[in-house]
């Protein structure tokens, strides 16, 4: 299928690791071009060597999108680099463990800006050139907004925002014939994840844990499976999808917590 995406010029937060790094190359596969987004200019420019070698066209930028000048300086970047923007994807985060106990308003708000200000921002100074090129806008959130998680309040509610933002902007932007999507995710083998599990007495025996609680084939969703659907939902193939929020999780949310025995 050719989801027409040639000379696309996509912006990709946290595209350095993990899902970002993965969407960043699906994108350069189909022709476009990602904008790589992330606060470690030499593990940016590792996948933009990664996706030259193989023929694509990628180009980066370093910045801490928790910093709101840093989200301005990033997209006037790739205006006046590329010229135009034709989809946002905002990936960028970090569960940080900012609990209710043990937390406090500090922490609160520095979370709220490593993990939702910037959906925000970005959107915001990207919005004139997304008018311009009908384009197209796809936020990355958890699960944990959801089902909760124990002791990572704003990272809960930041991914609670993400949610909210995403069917907002999808009315907002209707006008426009912009689209706004999200990919919730739930278990992905990730970089991030895996350094987590680090941190746990048992990590091998925590993941046989989890994955044996993910109904669908008893294992984690993989950065390539996310970035599958995250190409599709940025493409004209999904041109009719608007303000959805798309569970890839192999039905770890939403299916009956029976099967787990089964």
């Amino acid at each position: 299928m050719n989801l027409k995406l040639t000379d696309n010029v996509f912006i990709v937060t946290g595209a350095a690791k993990g899902i970002g790094r993965a969407i960043a190359i699906a994108l350069a596969a189909e022709g476009a071009i990602p904008v790589i987004i992330g606060r470690n200019a030499k593990d940016n420019n590792l996948v933009k060597d990664e996706i030259e070698a193989k023929g694509g066209k990628a180009y980066t930028f370093e910045a801490e999108l928790a910093d709101p000048k840093a989200c301005e300086e990033a997209v006037s970047y790739v205006r006046a680099t590329l010229g135009k923007i034709d989809g946002l994807v905002n990936n960028a985060g970090h569960n940080d463990g900012v609990g209710l106990a043990s937390g406090n308003y500090e922490g609160f708000i520095a979370s709220l800006h490593k993990n939702l200000v910037h959906y925000y921002l970005l959107a915001h100074h990207a919005l004139e050139d997304l008018k311009k090129s009908k384009g197209t806008i796809l936020n990355i959130s958890s699960k944990t907004a959801e089902t909760g998680q124990g002791n990572t309040s704003a990272y809960a509610a930041s991914n609670g925002g993400r949610n909210a933002l995403t069917r907002e902007w999808a009315v907002e932007l209707l006008p426009f014939d912009i689209r706004v999507n999200a990919i919730v995710v739930a278990e992905c083998a990730t970089p991030q994840y895996d350094s987590w599990l680090q941190t746990l007495p048992n990590p091998e025996e925590t993941r046989s844990k989890i994955t044996a609680r993910i109904p669908f084939q008893k294992r984690m969703t993989t950065a390539e499976e996310i970035a599958d659907t995250a190409v599709f939902l940025l493409s004209s193939r999904s041109s009719h999808t608007t303000g959805q929020l798309l569970y890839v999780d192999g039905g770890y949310v939403h299916l009956d917590r029976a099967i787990i025995s089964e």
